[in-house]
């Protein structure tokens, strides 16, 4: 029923609401934009198309079992993809901080379902008698099954499809890069003081390994997410739904995505508790922590041009300074840096979310959503932006780095078994007392020159063992 102006007037079991009048949602949506008016935040697109991936299923299901006429379930199923590809994506507009199960944004996308899919079916928007929400879309369905199956399909969709292939090519880049630096000999250090020298590629190597950890870890935690407690009702009892909906659903999800999903193996843990998406976080925070830190590395080594250490030349992708000119910061590298912290901190609130809600459901589902996609997201795209703006078009500064390992006391620990350790510790205070090369006073404490190239030799250095004998 319309009053004639930018509304029309909807009922729910409350009574009446107004609706926008051109929206594709009804009273309950409207209802709830009305109840929580908290942040603005909006549930991503991922999540968007994972509850309509299972509504499509889910309608395709109820028609195999008899619960749905062909014109219903066709004309849901249609809407479905519709909203699965994004067409309605604007029609989505509950806040993230709603009832702690998400039943304001299941009925969100009930009501956008089941209004076009009555338009579908030549009738009217918000016709309920052609399309119900709850009687056709939500059949055999609530949202405390609904909603926690779609976290898990849109992260492991997001994790398989965009994260593990974006920090794949993070380590395909660093490994490049570990390659094309191998013989790029440098000081190291620890505890940002001079240590012995490594090479460049080494150094790189060691970015790599790391991703690939990552990698290993990230594709370990989808396998928990591939669980999904569909059919598990409003308790996990599985109450007025077919005893074979879930496996019905769950096939088609599989169809659609193209990933092993599977009926959990107890509902009732998989409704109760959101550990399988703790788990991914804890992933996602070991991956975060590891890219901070290569970020971090990169701005170091990067630090100058000519007070720093300028050991290797970022590409510069934008000016660095609205006052000082020709600066150009290490700017890729430092917006991984607030990613990465962000990824973190949203494990926290994660690990916190988990713990809300008692007995058969947990209420911190919304936030869990919210913040474990963030973090998918946020990941993989900083993944690939590191990859392609920074680390591909990173050059090595050979002689300055050449220049930093042969002057760097720490040399002194390969003259120890030639001279003994406290000869070797006389000369190494000398060395820093007199600000002068290793090289140079071994020549003067009478080491001859072809001893001592034996000796500092640097590359060899980077291989490890013993270089000379006494």
């Amino acid at each position: 029923m319309y009053d004639g102006g930018e509304y029309r007037i909807e009922r729910d079991t409350l009574g009446e609401m107004r609706v926008p009048k051109d929206a594709y949602y009804g009273a309950q949506t409207a209802r709830a934009v009305e109840n929580f008016p908290i942040s603005g935040w909006r549930f991503p697109r991922a999540f968007i198309r994972a509850m309509a991936l299972i509504k499509y299923a889910a309608a395709k299901a109820n028609q195999r079992l008899g619960y749905l006429d062909a014109g219903r379930a066709e004309a849901i199923q249609r809407a479905a993809l519709e909203v699965a590809e994004g067409r309605f994506d604007d029609q989505f507009v509950v806040d993230v901080f709603q009832t702690g199960s998400g039943t304001s944004t299941n009925m969100n996308t009930n009501e956008v379902i089941a209004y076009r899919a009555a338009e579908l079916m030549g009738g009217r928007r918000g016709d309920k008698t052609l399309i119900h929400p709850n009687d056709h879309v939500n059949f055999g369905q609530s949202t405390n099954d609904v909603f926690p199956t779609a976290i898990h399909v849109a992260a492991a969709e997001l994790i398989a499809k965009e994260l593990t292939p974006n920090l794949e090519a993070l380590e395909e880049s660093l490994r490049r890069k570990a390659e094309e630096f191998r013989d790029v000999v440098k000081a190291g250090r620890t505890h940002l003081q001079d240590a012995m020298p490594i090479t460049l590629g080494q150094e790189f190597s060691g970015y790599a390994a790391a991703v690939k950890h990552g990698i290993e870890r990230v594709k370990k935690a989808l396998e928990e997410l591939l669980e999904l407690p569909i059919g598990g009702t409003a308790v996990g009892t599985g109450i007025n739904t077919h005893p074979d909906f879930a496996k019905l659903v769950v096939e088609e999800l599989r169809r659609q995505t193209g990933l092993e999903f599977r009926v959990a193996e107890n509902r009732f843990e998989a409704m109760q508790l959101k550990d399988a998406c703790v788990s991914t976080s804890g992933a996602l925070k070991t991956v975060a922590g590891s890219i901070l830190k290569i970020a971090n590395d990169l701005r170091l080594l990067s630090s100058g041009p000519n007070t720093g250490l300028a050991e290797v030349e970022l590409p510069a992708t934008q000016p660095g300074s609205s006052i000082m000119p020709g600066k150009v910061n290490p700017v890729i590298p430092e917006s991984t840096l607030l990613a990465c912290v962000k990824v973190i901190a949203n494990d926290v609130s994660i690990t916190m979310a988990n713990q809300l809600g008692e007995l058969e459901l947990n209420m911190g589902m919304p936030l869990i959503a919210y913040d474990l996609l963030s973090s998918i997201i946020i990941l993989a795209n900083t993944a690939r932006n590191l990859a392609v703006k920074c680390v591909d078009g990173i050059v090595a500064n050979a002689e300055r780095c050449r220049g930093y390992a042969e002057s760097s006391p720490a040399l002194i620990t390969v003259v120890a078994p030639v001279v003994g350790y406290d000869k070797a510790a006389a000369i190494a205070k000398r060395v820093l007392a007199e600000r002068r090369t290793v090289r140079e006073v071994l020549l003067e404490e009478g080491v001859a020159a072809d001893k001592i190239n034996e000796i500092l030799d640097l590359l060899k250095m980077t291989r490890g063992g013993v270089l000379a004998k006494p």
